[in-house]
């Protein structure tokens, strides 16, 4: 009996290998898609934010006296100072408040100044030495460059007088205007280039600098290119 049982396990342990042998392989699993690329997202520019920056540039202008037959002077030289000011940034409209000092060399000279006592004629020098401004700023921004206007007060030192002086010295105050465009090159760094007028109130010039009394009036047209750096905060 044992015989038989034993001969019947063989026979079905054999049956089971020859039908495995008959099944196909396993199917091999299907291959791994490949890893979607998806690019950094670039970081969106926004212009507001605290900078501070270095301007410089040209200047050049027209001093005007008040006496009769005393022709115009026109003071030119070059700009050079600091930058600081803010901008808020609301969809693609820019508005701000921008502050700068330069030192400046404006200075000019003519030949018909007027006459000493004894008749003889001199020459009239205007100079400026430094200048600031206070100016709102508005513009509009494409992504990284911006258009805008400005516009706000001058403060300036104003001399005039006799070529070589003494000259009648004193600090002015007016107002200017103008408009630029500025561009970012990296994250926190811009760069500009503008327009100003500025246009001084008259500078009272006594006998004893201009050789008789009357009101010298300075206007100046200034090239200014100005690198900021915006901190993030």
């Amino acid at each position: 009996m044992k015989r038989f049982v034993f001969a019947g396990a063989l026979a079905l342990a054999a049956g089971g290998q020859a039908l495995a042998a008959d099944l196909p392989p396993p199917m091999a699993p299907p291959p791994r898609a490949p890893a979607t690329y998806v690019p950094a997202p670039v970081p969106i520019f926004t212009w507001s934010g605290i900078y501070i920056g270095l301007n410089g540039g040209y200047g050049f202008g027209t001093a005007t006296s008040s006496a009769a037959g005393v022709g115009n002077m026109s003071p030119n030289g070059f700009l050079l100072g600091g930058t600081l000011g803010g901008n808020y940034q609301f969809g693609n409209f820019v508005v701000g408040l921008e502050g700068d000092g330069d030192w400046s060399n404006l200075d000019g000279t003519n030949s018909t100044c007027g006459t000493t006592g004894g008749g003889k004629t001199f020459s009239c020098e205007a100079k400026s030495t430094w200048l600031a401004t206070v100016r709102g700023r508005a513009g509009y921004a494409w992504d990284r460059v911006l258009f805008y206007g400005t516009a706000g007060g001058a403060f300036g030192n104003v001399q005039a007088g006799a070529q070589g002086g003494p000259f009648d010295s004193a600090t002015q105050a007016g107002w200017t205007a103008g408009a630029g465009v500025e561009a970012a090159f990296a994250p926190n760094w811009t760069a500009k280039v503008e327009y100003l007028y500025v246009d001084f109130a008259g500078l009272s010039c006594t006998a004893g600098g201009c050789g008789t009394g009357n009101t010298v009036t300075l206007t100046e047209n200034l090239v200014r290119a100005g690198v900021n750096y915006k901190f993030s905060w």
